[in-house]
């Protein structure tokens, strides 16, 4: 993870892009407001690193480590 030193659980984050396809509604809340809180950290794909983030509107999702930039 190449943001490791500055971001946390706990930690102010915009989510900046997404790779992948994701639900309508989650969609929606990003286009709202596009930050959010570190809750955790997740392995994905065996090798790789996701951030749990909850968003301002209450929505927990995780998102790949290049999508998130400190807020």
């Amino acid at each position: 993870m190449a943001q490791a030193a500055t971001i946390n659980v706990g930690s102010k984050v915009r989510i900046a892009r997404v790779r992948d396809r994701i639900p309508a509604d989650l969609v929606e809340a990003l286009k709202a407001d596009a930050t959010g809180t570190v809750k955790g950290f997740r392995t994905v794909d065996g090798k790789g690193i996701g951030v749990v983030v909850e968003l301002s509107g209450g929505q927990t999702a995780w998102f790949f480590d290049d999508e998130v930039t400190p807020a």
